[in-house]
Order: structure tokens, then C-alpha cells, then sequence
């Protein structure tokens, strides 16, 4: 059986595709030098560009039919760069370097254990891709946990105000966490942009995109932010729901085994002595 490389020197690389990650790639590791630089605004666009890159590359494979192995995983090795790298250097430089001094080595490890969770989400991701319910994410994809962050420093540069470091400290660990937990986020994957939608649908779209367009700094972090606190609270929905059913189905097994019961006790009397 031919390996991945015996496969791409026979077959080629879809050239489209590869384009959108590539430039993906470069805007992920721009998005490095300008935070290195100490343009956060601009390191946090660059992320933003890459994350749109991202979402065409796997678009066009499939409108194409381009989808490869190795596509698969050159968009990976990207996606870690521009999505677990440069969003840990982006908030360590912004938010993280400024906890106290003694306490240094937590901002680091605040930035480390997101680059690294990131690398486990995608990692997972490739494995279990097959295995997948297409309707939901297992696990917060890094481009939601890179862009929450992205979104901030957007936040925070047009209400002019310093980011908190015990905050962002915090939200690193939460990010990183909900990269590798087991909580389901809704893909948007099944649904399908041909079929015919109601006029509130497109209302909702315009309303939208005034609102992105009025307050293009604030309105994002709020939608991100929303997306990435739903996973969390769909999980604990669904918990709940399956407790009530699992009550349910008790207490109907109990009220059968009483009824049970009690059809036994009325044939024996029934059947006594008379």
C-alpha cells in the first residue's frame, strides 16, 4: 500500500486549496512578528485574516473535490502555528507579561498551556475526524479560542483600556481546557446554504452585519465570546435533560413493578380458598 509521500509524488497537490492555507500560514506567522513588535492590533488582524483563510481552504477542497490526505495535514501543522502559537505569544506579550514580577513563570505557563492544548485539539481532531458527529465540535476549536482572544485585544483597543493580566491569566487556563474537554460546540456544518430560508433569516443577517459594521471592535468579542460560553452551557443543558429522562424511565419502571405488584397480590386472593 503507498504511503502519504509515494501518494503526493504521484498524484500532485491540489493547488487552490494549498494557496488559501499557505496564506493562511503567512498570516499566522505575520501575526508573530507584529506581536513581537508590539503591534497587537495588527498581530490580532493578521489572526483574523488567517482564520478566514482556514474556513475557505476546506470550503473550496470540498466544492472541488480536492480533499487529500496531505492537504489534511498541511492544514493542521498551519493551523497550529497561526491558531496555538501566535495567539499564545499574542496574549502573553499583551495581557500575561504584565503579572507581578515574582509570579512571572504563570505567564508563560498560561501562554505554553494554550500552545499546547491547541497542538492536543488538533491532534484529537485528526484521529477521531471519521468517528465525528458532523453537527458539533468535541472540544472548542482552536480558531474560537484564538479569535476570543484576537477580539479582545480589538476590545480593549477601542474602549482604550489595559487588559487585566490575573484576568486574561484565567480565561488562558479556561480556553486551554475547553480545547481538550469532552464539551460539544455547535459546527454550523449541516447546514446547507441552498435551501430556501425564511425572510427573518435574512433580517437577522442584515441586523447582523449593521451591527459588525457599527461596532466592529466590540460586537465580534461579544459573538465570540457567546460561542465559546454555549459549549459549556449546552453541555450542562443536556446533562439535565438526560437526568430527567433517566428519572423518568425510573420512576415509570417503578410504577410498573408496583402495578405488577399488585395484579399479582388481587389473583392470588382471587385464587384463595372459597
Amino acid at each position: 500500500m503507498p504511503n502519504l509521500k509515494d501518494s503526493v509524488a504521484r498524484r500532485g497537490v491540489y493547488i487552490l486549496p494549498s494557496l488559501f492555507t499557505s496564506m493562511g500560514l503567512f498570516a499566522g506567522f505575520y501575526s508573530l512578528i507584529a506581536a513581537i513588535q508590539g503591534r497587537y492590533e495588527l498581530a490580532a488582524w493578521a489572526i483574523i485574516a488567517a482564520a478566514v483563510f482556514d474556513m475557505l481552504d476546506g470550503r473550496v477542497a470540498r466544492l472541488l473535490h480536492a480533499e487529500t490526505a496531505f492537504g489534511a495535514e498541511y492544514d493542521s501543522l498551519c493551523d497550529m502555528l497561526s491558531f496555538g502559537i501566535a495567539p499564545a505569544v499574542l496574549v502573553y506579550l499583551w495581557a500575561l507579561v504584565h503579572l507581578p514580577t515574582e509570579l512571572h513563570k504563570l505567564a508563560w505557563l498560561g501562554a505554553f498551556f494554550l500552545a499546547a492544548c491547541a497542538a492536543l485539539r488538533l491532534a484529537r481532531f485528526n484521529v477521531q475526524l471519521e468517528n465525528q458527529d458532523k453537527r458539533y465540535f468535541q472540544g472548542l476549536p482552536t480558531p474560537g479560542a484564538a479569535l476570543l482572544i484576537v477580539t479582545g485585544v480589538l476590545f480593549h483597543a477601542d474602549l482604550n483600556i489595559e487588559p487585566n493580566a490575573w484576568l486574561w491569566f484565567a480565561g488562558s487556563l479556561l480556553l486551554a481546557w475547553l480545547m481538550v474537554s469532552n464539551v460539544r460546540f455547535v459546527s454550523g456544518k449541516d447546514v446547507d446554504l441552498r435551501q430556501r430560508r425564511s425572510t427573518g433569516f435574512i433580517v437577522a443577517i442584515i441586523v447582523i452585519s449593521g451591527l459588525v459594521m457599527a461596532f466592529p471592535y466590540r460586537v465580534p468579542f461579544a459573538f465570540i465570546l457567546a460561542y465559546c460560553m454555549h459549549g459549556p452551557m449546552l453541555s450542562i443543558w443536556q446533562h439535565r435533560r438526560v437526568v430527567q429522562y433517566r428519572q423518568t424511565r425510573r420512576q415509570a419502571a417503578k410504577k410498573d413493578q408496583q402495578a405488577g405488584q399488585s395484579s399479582e397480590a388481587a389473583a392470588d386472593e382471587a385464587d384463595g380458598p372459597g
